[in-house]
């Protein structure tokens, strides 16, 4: 009998092009696949909360995937032993057969890290900014603060996008500036664009910079036009995190 199942995981994006399979390109989604495959000694094809870009992390993910039959135990630890270290394998869920690990998450979020000094420890995880000491966090924390009062992100979409809407209904937009070294925009929102938070930041960093002005920001939104210097921040600073279900507990255990 085939069942349904989500799979909770962390990932380091660094070496991998993106979540969604690439001709020729390794990919986090076919890394899991062959993983699970061998494991469970079936073909598995996995269906992803979301698509991150090439570089972009996850702290948390779920993707949802159909087994027949039994399955083997520790399966987590199991999945850990091949994947190795850009990986780790937390929860394997039972769910019902409708589950849907993209459409039926009601919440996401994601962390931006900005470096403000050379860190060799962090440059897979932050981007390190060279002219952090001319920011204004004041205007920053403006910035983010002005996306609150809106539904549509036209001006954060990247070009080229397919999507048929611009909503988004953002929970949180704040950046974190307590770590003197190490600043942090956090964004919470029941969906993202392609490329918006990325964008958000760049947009952030040159108000800050005094490239863009507030009112410049109020009017590209207010009109839903792009902004006249858009820029799209590196990728190796971005997480996923905080992917929020209605029928999954935190305190669920794995199968």
């Amino acid at each position: 009998m085939m069942k349904r199942y989500f799979l909770e995981f962390a990932y380091n994006g660094s070496r991998f092009h993106g979540f969604q399979r690439q001709p020729q390109q390794m990919s986090v989604q076919q890394k899991i696949e062959e993983a699970l495959s061998t494991v469970l000694r079936q073909e598995i094809q996995i269906v992803g909360c979301g698509r991150t870009d090439t570089g972009v992390h996850a702290l948390q993910y779920f993707a949802h995937f159909d087994a027949q039959g039994e399955l083997p135990q520790r399966i987590p630890f199991r999945l850990n032993s091949l994947l190795g270290a850009d990986f780790a394998v937390y929860r394997l869920l039972a769910v019902e057969a409708e589950a849907h690990a993209r459409y039926d998450a009601c919440s996401r979020a994601y962390v931006y890290q900005l470096s403000l000094r050379p860190d060799p420890f962090r440059q897979e995880t932050a981007f390190h900014f060279p002219r952090a000491q001319m920011l204004d966090p004041q205007k920053m924390q403006a910035a983010a603060a002005l996306l609150l009062d809106y539904e549509a992100f036209f001006p954060f979409c990247k070009t080229n996008s397919d999507v048929k809407h611009y909503g988004c209904q953002l929970s949180r937009s704040e950046w974190d500036f307590s770590d003197p070294y190490l600043w942090r925009y956090e964004v919470q929102s029941n969906r993202f664009l392609r490329g918006m938070i990325r964008l958000i930041v760049g947009a952030c960093l040159n108000v800050g910079l005094g490239k863009l002005s507030l009112a410049e920001l109020k009017a590209a939104m207010d009109q839903q036009k792009a902004l006249k210097r858009a820029y799209s921040v590196p990728p190796q600073g971005l997480f996923l995190k905080d992917i929020q279900y209605p029928y999954i507990q935190e305190d669920l255990p794995s199968l």
